[in-house]
């Protein structure tokens, strides 16, 4: 699905129009029912009737090197759990292209600045956690009754760690306080912030990628 297309079909969802009266206005607008029949020039045709109806596009920003940056309302909730499941080793590849490319398959639609409406969000955030929880035991929604899990970044560093140290268990925890206050200098862990469970996560995401690469046996640092 091109930008165009993908943009056409997030404005009939913002207009609220059914099918009957969006192929009416294509067919006024261009004399074609679908998009996919319709030229490059078409499509901007019925975008520029839709922009001048009220419809904003969602805009796209590039980084230094020229690449799209991930931008939409959900992009940032996307991008936090493709990274949290790339530091437990469940996804091979970190790079933008990747988590569009799942976001695709679940939603049918091309980028996550077209990811306007919560409905069309949730399936690609509750897919991954779904994955995330399956693979690594991540759990999303749940403390086990213990305070300093209420954070996302907690849940994830804690399954990274019974990845690193097998046997781990909440009661003993062989070792996780100390490697945690090391990394961060946060004595307690219900004082760890969400910045601190993120170098936390990169680190422990560091070890498992090592190991996985070598032997299989996941290497834990002299302190933990």
């Amino acid at each position: 699905m091109s930008s165009s297309i993908a943009a056409i079909h997030v404005a009939k969802k913002h207009f609220g129009l059914d099918d009957d009266t969006y192929r009416t206005k294509l067919v006024i607008i261009t004399g074609k029912t679908s998009t996919k029949d319709m030229t490059e020039a078409d499509r901007q045709k019925v975008l520029t009737v839709f922009r001048k109806e009220g419809f904003i596009l969602p805009s796209a920003t590039r980084r230094a090197d020229g690449r799209h940056k991930l931008t939409g309302k959900y992009a940032k909730k996307l991008q936090a759990l493709w990274i949290a499941a790339w530091n437990l080793g469940i996804v091979r590849d970190r790079d933008d292209k990747a988590l569009l490319a799942f976001v695709k398959r679940q939603t049918g639609i091309d980028h996550t600045r077209f990811l306007v409406y919560a409905d069309d969000a949730k399936r690609a955030i509750e897919a991954l956690k779904s994955w995330i929880n399956r693979e690594a035991g991540v759990p999303y929604g749940n403390t086990n009754g213990y305070d300093w899990l209420a954070a996302d970044g907690a849940k994830v560093a804690w399954a990274q760690w019974k990845i690193l140290v097998p046997g781990a268990g909440l009661l003993v925890r062989k070792g996780f306080d100390s490697e945690v206050e090391k990394l961060t200098r946060r004595s307690m862990l219900q004082e760890v912030a969400a910045a601190d469970w993120q170098i936390v996560m990169n680190s422990f995401g560091d070890r498992i990628r090592a190991g996985r690469g070598r032997s299989g046996d996941l290497p834990v640092s002299r302190g933990a």
